[in-house]
């Protein structure tokens, strides 16, 4: 069949509009028809290099759809089923799995290279190109085929152009701070970065129990929103941040610091160490640079007042139950996925969309397909 998609050609490019092929879903495979997708920052590091891809490429991980056909072997999805995609597909057996942590997933790391299992690709550009899909995925697309590891059934009343903001953002930020910081009652929290995963991040924190949190982000607009999720005190910068936190929390600083900023910085690591209290926790969820391997960073915090830093890939969720897990807590109204969805534009619009992000304007574009 033919669809169109967004594809990045090389590095540092505009993503361009195209029409596209798709092969039908072979052995453990489903085509779905997306609705919308989230636009994540993790694809702006793809166009920009700061992750490695193999390109050309159909970019989007964050996405939401209906099942159109199943491949041999899918038992259980069906057509008509509603989807959210995880980010990192999920084959409940390998022993990152069966131990509880399937953001670690082998075959996920697999399929997140951008080739179906069996190494083929199902999407090819219209001089028959072979296409790579982002973490085998390629939401920025009307339709795709992806593996079954990949996809977890919701009900069919939940919105699809907010659902598709748990397939990645809203689950990473909201795990960063339950899963790998290990909020709790009381705790005083720094959230670095308030875009999709910070929000999150944030709303995650006052649901644990956070007696402050302190959101920081150099935009205005971002701050404000920040206070509509449950940040009690905000700052433009870590430097700002440093008294402020210090004074409030008398002299104790921040139990878990949460860095989301859009792309980390390895010389920041020092003064984020400053925010954190005695046996404090720092958690890493931005993606940094892959080249970057300078950071600034005493490691006497480590020794001497028993700091932790810690890294988290997917919030080190669980999909298969945070998915529907989270949007529960929307339909119950304790999680706001509404506001974070900022603006919305059509598959024509990525570029737009990319570029409002880039400026600060959205907490999350979506791009709205139907």
């Amino acid at each position: 069949m033919e669809t169109e998609a967004a594809i990045l050609w090389g590095l540092g490019e505009d993503w361009k509009v195209e029409t596209i092929t798709l092969d039908p879903p072979k052995t453990g495979e489903v085509l779905v028809r997306i609705a919308a997708s989230g636009m994540c920052h993790s694809d702006e590091h793809l166009r920009t290099g700061d992750l490695p891809g193999a390109l050309p490429a159909i970019g989007g991980h964050e996405g939401a759809g209906v099942v159109e056909e199943v491949g041999p072997g899918v038992q259980d999805l069906k057509p008509g089923d509603h989807v959210v995609f995880g980010f990192i597909p999920a084959c409940g057996k390998c022993p990152s799995c069966a131990r509880g942590h399937s953001s670690l997933c082998d075959v996920g790391a697999q399929l997140m290279l951008g080739a179906q299992a069996d190494g083929t690709h199902r999407h090819h550009a219209s001089d028959g190109t072979d296409l790579h899909t982002m973490v085998c995925l390629g939401t920025f697309a009307k339709h795709t085929v992806v593996n079954q590891a990949s996809c977890v059934k919701i009900l069919d009343h939940y919105p699809l152009d907010k659902a598709c903001l748990v397939g990645c953002g809203v689950t990473t930020g909201w795990g960063s701070a339950v899963y790998a910081a290990e909020v709790g009652p009381g705790d005083d929290v720094v959230v670095i970065g308030i875009g999709g995963l910070g929000a999150a991040a944030i709303q995650a924190a006052r649901l644990a129990g956070a007696e402050r949190i302190f959101a920081v982000d150099p935009v205005a607009f971002k701050r404000e929103m920040a206070t509509t999720y449950g940040a009690t005190h905000t700052a433009a910068s870590i430097e700002e941040a440093l008294p402020l936190v210090n004074e409030v929390t008398w002299g104790k600083n921040a139990d878990k610091v949460i860095c989301t900023m859009g792309v980390g910085d390895g010389r920041l690591m020092e003064s984020i160490m400053q925010l954190t209290a005695k046996r404090g926790r720092v958690v890493v969820t931005n993606i940094h640079p892959m080249a970057e391997t300078e950071v600034t960073l005493s490691l006497t915090w480590l020794t001497l007042m028993e700091k932790q830093v810690v890294g988290t890939i997917f919030g080190s969720a669980n999909m298969r139950y945070d998915i529907p897990h989270l949007l529960r807590l929307y339909e119950q109204g304790q999680l706001d996925l509404d506001s974070m969805v900022t603006r919305t534009y059509d598959l024509q619009g990525i570029n737009q969309g990319y570029a409002d992000m880039l400026d600060g304007r959205n907490i999350r574009g979506v791009l709205v397909y139907e």
